[in-house]
C-alpha cells in the first residue's frame, strides 16, 4: 500500500511540473479558420449532475475522481469525440479506432497499432475500464491524469498526428458540437482542455463488475471465509480460481497470480508499475518518466478482467494467446532480468512460501487449462456490448 502510496504522490508532483510547460505541437498545414457564429442566444447551458455508479464489492472510487464535477452533457460530448475521426489529421482516425469496445477498448486484436501515416506504434493498446482506480495512464504511466491521457495521442505523429488547433477547428464547423460544447462547458469559445475533460469523463464512466466471477462472488455476499460460489458446470472455473490464488510449489497446483493481480480488490490489479522479467535487458518503461534507474524495466500491472478479449498480451503484444501467457509463467520468466520484482525470485518471505515464480510453477496441462478457464470466468459480455458506450455517430 505504502508504494501505491508513493506512485500517487510521485504523479501529483510530476503533473505540477508538465502542467507548467507547454508541448510542442506537430507542425501540420492549419485549416482555414472558421468564423464563430455561436451565442449564447442560441444554446442553452446544461448541468445535469451524473454519479459514477460503484460495482458491488469494489473499493470507494479515490477521493480526487469524487471531486470531478461530472454531467451527463460533458459525457455525452465525450462519447461523441471518442468516435470522431475529425480529431485526427486525415479525418479517418478516433480514438475508437485503437481502442474498440468489442475488444474492451483494446485494438482490435493487433499486436501494435497503427496510425494514420501507416506508422506503427511500439506498444499494444491497453484496455479502457474501471480507469477511476488507475494512478497514471500508459504502460509507461506517462500520463498523470485521464485528461492529459487524452490530449497525447491526437498530437503523436505516429497516432492520429494533428494539432489541436486544427482539430478545435474542423468541430467548431458543425452545429452539433458548437451545441453539445456550449450545453457541457457553458461556452462558446471552446479548445482543446474542454474536449479532454469531455473524453476523460465519458472513459470514467466504463465501467466493468459482472463476470461469471462476480456472479459467484455475489452468491456468498463476497464473504472471505467462504470465497466464490461457482454454479453447476463451472467445475474446472472453481479449480482455475484455486490455482490462480495458490503459491507457488513443487509439486504444482499454485499460478501465484494474485500477489500481483488481487481478487481481494475487485480489480485484478494492483496498478502498480513492475518488472515480470519478460526480458534479461528489458526496455524502459517505467524509467523514463522517473529517470530513476530503480524503475528500468517496470511497466503498469494491466487488470485481467476481460483478459479473453484483450491479447495480444504484455506491454508489446508478444503472446498471442492466454495460453502462450500461462506457459511463459510457468517456465519462461527470466530471473536475471534488471529490477525483477524480488517476489517472482524468492517467493513471499514475509509470510514464508518459499520460492517465487522464476523457478517454474510446474502446472500440469489440466492445472494450464484450468487456470484459462478461470481468466476467461473475468469476461463481461454485458460490458462488452452496452450501448451507452457505443458509437452515437
Amino acid at each position: 500500500m505504502s508504494k501505491l502510496i508513493k506512485i500517487f504522490a510521485f504523479f501529483g508532483l510530476f503533473f505540477l511540473v508538465i502542467s507548467s510547460c507547454k508541448k510542442d505541437e506537430i507542425e501540420i498545414p492549419l485549416i482555414p479558420e472558421v468564423a464563430d457564429t455561436t451565442g449564447e442566444s442560441r444554446y442553452k447551458c446544461k448541468t445535469t449532475a451524473y454519479n459514477l455508479t460503484q460495482p458491488d464489492y469494489f473499493p470507494p472510487f479515490p477521493t480526487p475522481i469524487l471531486n470531478i464535477e461530472m454531467t451527463e452533457e460533458r459525457i455525452a460530448l465525450g462519447r461523441k469525440l471518442f468516435y470522431e475521426t475529425k480529431l485526427s489529421g486525415d479525418n479517418t482516425m478516433s480514438c475508437a479506432s485503437c481502442h474498440n469496445q468489442k475488444d474492451a477498448f483494446t485494438d482490435n486484436k493487433r499486436r501494435l497499432s497503427i496510425g494514420i501515416d501507416r506508422r506503427s506504434g511500439t506498444k499494444n493498446s491497453m484496455a479502457l475500464f474501471n480507469l477511476a482506480y488507475s494512478p497514471a495512464f500508459f504502460w509507461d504511466g506517462r500520463s498523470p491524469t485521464l485528461q492529459k491521457q487524452a490530449i497525447d495521442p491526437i498530437l503523436d505523429p505516429v497516432e492520429m498526428h494533428e494539432t489541436w488547433k486544427n482539430a478545435i477547428i474542423k468541430l467548431k464547423g458543425e452545429e452539433d458540437y458548437n451545441r453539445m460544447f456550449y450545453e457541457a462547458f457553458c461556452t462558446a469559445d471552446y479548445d482543446s482542455t474542454h474536449a479532454a475533460r469531455a473524453i476523460a469523463q465519458f472513459e470514467l464512466t466504463l465501467i466493468s463488475g459482472n463476470s461469471t466471477y462476480d456472479k459467484a462472488v455475489d452468491r456468498t455476499g463476497n464473504n472471505p471465509n467462504i470465497g466464490p460460489q461457482f454454479g453447476p458446470g463451472e467445475e474446472q472455473i472453481s479449480r482455475g480460481f484455486r490455482i490462480f490464488n495458490g503459491e507457488v510449489s513443487g509439486n504444482g497446483g499454485g499460478g501465484d497470480c494474485f500477489h500481483c493481480h488481487s481478487t481481494d480488490n475487485m480489480l485484478f490489479t494492483n496498478n502498480d508499475f513492475m518488472n515480470n522479467g519478460l526480458d534479461d535487458n528489458p526496455s524502459p518503461g517505467f524509467f523514463n518518466v522517473t529517470r530513476n534507474e530503480i524503475n528500468r524495466g517496470q511497466f503498469k500491472v494491466p487488470t485481467l478482467r476481460n483478459v479473453e478479449h484483450t491479447g495480444p498480451y504484455m506491454h508489446d503484444g508478444r503472446f498471442a494467446t492466454l495460453e502462450e501467457v500461462v506457459e511463459f509463467y510457468n517456465s519462461g520468466v527470466r530471473a536475471n532480468s534488471k529490477n525483477i520484482e524480488p517476489i517472482m525470485v524468492f517467493g513471499d518471505t514475509i509470510n514464508g512460501t518459499g520460492s517465487g515464480i522464476a523457478g517454474g510453477l510446474n502446472l500440469t496441462s489440466q492445472e494450464k487449462a484450468d487456470l484459462v478457464a478461470f481468466l476467461k470466468a473475468l469476461s463481461d459480455p454485458d460490458f462488452l456490448t452496452n450501448k451507452d458506450f457505443s458509437d452515437p455517430n
